[in-house]
């Protein structure tokens, strides 16, 4: 009889990196598992159904119980994850499915899932008991392990890594760059802007895109670049344009016009001379493309993903300075190459790790103990 694997995360289209981490999961599991049927809790069950290889969507936030329990029970393993869907006031939404799947007796586990910022003690003691409870816990990145461990969790947490980190790009084609207003024999500098996180909770709105602005002005002059702002998110559209109406030099910047998938954000990344960004996986399809990148400082979660590479990030205590800032980007371009010479060497062991989360849940399955490579 085929195994049933149900998904449980950020899916339905919100964000490109989740998309991407979804789209990961079902290739491996249907590549590793023969037959696997596969069902997905989304926030989108249209986006999900056009979009991903799945068998059954289900509306994870509007279904009432009884007809979660329904699907539910017919499945082998739930998987929660992957991406950051552990933090404050929202980690329970997600929660509620592996509650049920737990209360009827399925098997639970993690998928390479992010945690934090958990500071809100019920929202660590709802994370802490359903974690307990399931046959396995793989986290992304080591700082997830231990702010989990952090919260009280005492059973077996395995960091593996992001899953997008395999993600197969889909060609980005000269004819789809001159739809966007650009064209090849340019250099271009991809930006990834959001919301102010906090690395830049101090600063007003004002100062905060003013920052950005001058360094999109100072990319544009001083590299004779384009910068293309490559949103992840419906509303980093907004972040763009806002960052844009504070550029000296407006004519040199273009925002993204057409929706992407994950795929093709990976192929067009491949055109780029330089990636800076807040996005985690805006920087990671960049790593992957062998394009230097520069964070530009939003969240933990971006500096320890640089950090499992050995890449150098911006001080965060200086990330609102102008000048430290240019600095950075400024060293990085001279050294570009070598950045890009020293993550290639280290790539393939990040990547070998995110390999694990489908052996892992492969044994799973089968019914034996999962056992960390060595």
């Amino acid at each position: 009889m085929a195994r049933v694997v149900g998904l449980v995360g950020s899916y339905g289209g919100l964000n490109a990196g989740d998309e991407a981490i979804l789209t990961v999961a079902v290739a491996q599991l249907r590549e590793a598992v023969e037959g696997v049927r596969i069902v997905v809790f989304s926030r989108d069950c249209e986006h999900t159904e056009r979009h991903h290889d799945v068998d059954r969507v289900v509306a994870a936030r509007e279904a009432v119980r009884e007809d979660l329990l329904a699907e539910i029970e017919r499945m082998d393993l739930m998987l929660l994850g992957g991406g950051g869907i552990l933090y404050d006031r929202e980690a329970d939404a997600y929660l509620r499915v592996v509650r049920l799947a737990q209360e009827a007796g399925v098997a639970t586990a993690t998928y390479a899932v992010g945690a934090g910022p958990l500071e809100r003690a019920a929202d660590r003691a709802s994370v802490t008991a359903a974690l307990e409870e399931m046959r396995l816990v793989t986290v992304r990145e080591k700082a997830a392990k231990r702010l989990l461990e952090e919260s009280g969790l005492e059973r077996e947490v395995i960091v593996t890594a992001d899953p997008a980190l395999l993600l197969e790009p889909e060609p980005f084609t000269p004819e789809m760059l001159e739809r966007e207003g650009l064209s090849e024999g340019h250099r271009l500098i991809g930006m990834s802007v959001r919301e102010a996180g906090s690395a830049m909770s101090e600063m007003q709105a004002g100062e905060y895109h003013a920052l950005l602005a001058n360094a999109a002005d100072f990319m544009a002059d001083r590299f004779d670049a384009r910068i293309l702002f490559v949103p992840l998110e419906r509303k980093d559209i907004r972040e763009a344009h806002r960052v844009i109406g504070r550029m000296g030099s407006p004519e040199h910047a273009w925002v993204l016009k057409r929706s992407y998938g994950p795929r093709q954000l990976r192929g067009l990344v491949e055109h780029l001379d330089l990636a800076v960004g807040m996005r985690l996986h805006f920087l990671l399809f960049a790593v992957t493309a062998g394009v230097p990148v520069a964070a530009l400082p939003y969240a933990t979660k971006v500096r320890d993903f640089l950090e499992s590479l050995d890449v150098r990030s911006p001080d965060p205590e200086r990330a609102g300075h102008a000048g430290a800032l240019l600095s950075h980007i400024d060293r990085l371009w001279d050294g570009r190459a070598e950045q890009v010479e020293h993550v290639r060497e280290r790539l393939p062991d990040l990547q070998q790790a995110a390999r694990e989360n489908v052996r892992l849940i492969v044994e799973l399955l089968e019914g034996d103990a999962p056992a960390v490579a060595s």
